[in-house]
């Protein structure tokens, strides 16, 4: 019961104080030690001469050494936490608010409508290029506030819920193996030529790591938009979440973007270009709204923050139940 008491710490910390820059601009944040890592074993063993199949087992065998370095770290500190008593657990709540994205997916999102409100679609252009993968230029202001809204809602999942899950699971391990994965993911778990084999492990493990917490992610979104917007909206995002969560191409990012194209009512998704190239993909709630502007992104925030203390509920009630 002990974790959960620094998980829910670690939850109100992140929503306080969140990715101060200050202190990052100083000293690197552990996902770049992971970038670094997960850089060396791409350079190293990901060799174009290799054959596909070569290049697979040596994706596999990278994943798996990553993974038991993380956790091997995540154990050492948890020992070493352990031993200094309470300022052990001030330590290790600190630590895990760093792996938590609550509020720093909040003010990325929100400067998208800021950057909208200040300078026009060039603002928001810029803006929502620190958060979104396609190309910020084919995008017009809808597109600019869809592509912000969409992001919230999946790394929603990735960042805040599917750690705190891994940490009241399994401890420091359980939270260092998740965010090693879900780096690899997001730097070789791509279906280009470099990565489509040696990262092939990373990009199926992260599927699997991701599938409880994008269902619970969709749960907590729909009780967001409850609170925020009322009882029709709560049951159009978990109508749509049901419904619409496989047009995704991912299978978990489709259960929190499509819950929160119902709470808003928006039609989010849809055919969007990546590198040049575009992606032709199905629009989530698709009978929703197809126009969207900044007041639309603070409308998604509102039902972000729901959810958000949703997640700190769930913990608090499982720490209740415990007694």
């Amino acid at each position: 019961m002990g974790h959960l008491w620094v998980l829910l710490a670690a939850l109100v910390l992140d929503r306080i104080v969140g990715d101060p820059a200050w202190l990052w601009r100083r000293v690197s944040h552990p996902v770049v030690l992971f970038g670094w890592a997960i850089g060396f074993v791409d350079r190293h063993f990901n060799r174009p001469g290799d054959s596909s199949g070569a290049r697979r087992r040596k994706g596999v065998a990278a994943m798996l050494a990553l993974l038991a370095l993380a956790a091997l770290a995540g154990f050492g500190l948890g020992c070493l936490f352990d031993g200094l008593g309470v300022f052990g657990t001030a330590l290790e709540i600190i630590v895990v608010s760093v792996f938590l994205a609550q509020k720093s997916l909040a003010d990325h999102v929100a400067a998208v409508a800021d950057g909208l409100r200040r300078d026009g679609l060039a603002g928001g252009r810029t803006a929502v290029s620190m958060i979104v993968g396609r190309d910020p230029e084919t995008l017009d202001v809808s597109g600019v506030c869809r592509a912000a809204i969409e992001s919230l809602a999946e790394n929603f999942s990735d960042g805040s819920v599917a750690p705190a899950l891994w940490f009241a699971l399994f401890g420091l391990p359980g939270l260092m193996a998740y965010k090693m994965l879900n780096t690899a993911d997001s730097m070789i778990g791509h279906l280009n030529e470099r990565h489509r084999d040696f990262g092939w492990a990373a990009a199926r493990l992260d599927d699997v790591a991701n599938w409880p917490a994008s269902r619970l992610s969709a749960l907590l979104i729909a009780a967001g938009a409850g609170i925020a917007k009322g009882g029709a909206a709560m049951r159009r995002a978990a109508r749509c979440a049901a419904t619409d969560h496989g047009l995704h191409r991912s299978p978990n990012a489709g259960w929190p973007e499509a819950a929160m194209a119902g709470g808003l009512d928006l039609a989010l998704g849809g055919p969007r270009s990546y590198g040049g190239e575009p992606v032709m993909e199905a629009s989530l709630n698709a009978a929703g709204r197809r126009q969207a502007g900044a007041g639309d992104i603070l409308a998604g925030l509102a039902i972000y923050h729901r959810a958000c203390d949703g997640l700190a509920a769930l913990v608090l009630a499982f720490i209740l139940l415990s007694f």
